[in-house]
């Protein structure tokens, strides 16, 4: 998951004159350029800052609590946490259920974070459930703004639950569907995922030849997705020594980026365990 980035325009609703004062609106932006800049620990002291500063009448403003309490979970989500975040999403969610034309597009950000989350948790039956409820509430929305990234987000989150229930025949169609309007990290993550959809199906080589498509960086919240997917099928193909050098890369990336409670990190780290428990290739052979 990657938090939603509106290039251009910002992704929170527009207020009337009575809503967010300059110094809010300003808070708000400077939220939105760290988070793209991979700054998410920064984010979530900020974001937290910010959803305890009085409204310029006295009082604090609704919205702006809930942005900066949305930017504050989401940038943990990225950073890489998961299980002691969700009570705050439940929370975000629940106070946010009541909201109306293009204020729900908070909402569904919190939606799809909470969706990462229990994939993370391993809940993949309530996280297939919540991506498709937002799946749903997104064609709902469009006709007021614009929810493509959104909608994207929850596509990835979708195609990434499938992959962890063995539907990797659906998660192939989903990814693979929506490559061609994905831009930038976006895109770079949704390759990922259909490389790991081929994988599971077998199609190692395919897998192996996304990589060689050019691709945006990856997002500091994709750090060791490309590496794992790659080592998998190098695995797949028994090129042994290739694909333990990618994963311990994608194992030290991973380390040094993520939270220490990634379920990434444990997953290359199963992933180096299976390719080191086999014999050594013989002289000649990779």
């Amino acid at each position: 998951m990657e938090f939603v980035r509106m290039r251009g325009v910002r992704w929170w609703p527009r207020r009337d004159a009575k809503g967010f004062s300059e110094s809010q609106t300003a808070a708000l932006k400077e939220l939105l350029s760290l988070v793209k800049a991979d700054r998410y620990e920064e984010v979530e002291v900020r974001a937290r800052a910010l959803a305890t500063v009085p409204h310029r009448n006295g009082g604090r403003d609704a919205m702006t609590v809930w942005l900066a309490r949305t930017f504050a979970a989401s940038a943990a989500v990225l950073h890489g946490r998961g299980e002691d975040v969700l009570p705050e999403l439940d929370a975000l969610s629940a106070e946010l259920a009541h909201t109306s034309g293009t204020d729900r597009t908070v909402l569904l950000v919190n939606r799809v974070s909470r969706a990462t989350v229990l994939i993370r948790l391993e809940r993949y039956n309530e996280a297939e459930a919540e991506v498709s409820d937002v799946l749903r509430a997104v064609t709902r929305l469009a006709h007021l703004t614009d929810v493509w990234d959104v909608e994207l987000s929850a596509l990835a989150c979708l195609a990434e639950v499938l992959c962890a229930r063995g539907r990797y025949e659906e998660a192939e169609a989903v990814a693979r569907g929506h490559l061609p309007r994905a831009k930038g990290s976006r895109a770079t993550s949704l390759r990922c995922l259909l490389a790991q959809s081929l994988n599971g199906q077998g199609r190692y080589e395919e897998a192996l030849a996304e990589r060689h498509i050019p691709t945006a960086p990856v997002s500091r919240a994709g750090t060791g997705h490309l590496g794992m997917v790659t080592a998998d099928a190098l695995h797949g193909l028994g090129r042994r020594v290739e694909a333990e050098t990618t994963a311990r890369q994608a194992l030290d990336d991973c380390e040094r980026l993520l939270h220490p409670s990634h379920p990434r990190i444990g997953k290359i780290r199963a992933l180096l365990a299976d390719i080191t428990a086999e014999e050594p290739p013989g002289e000649g052979s990779n």
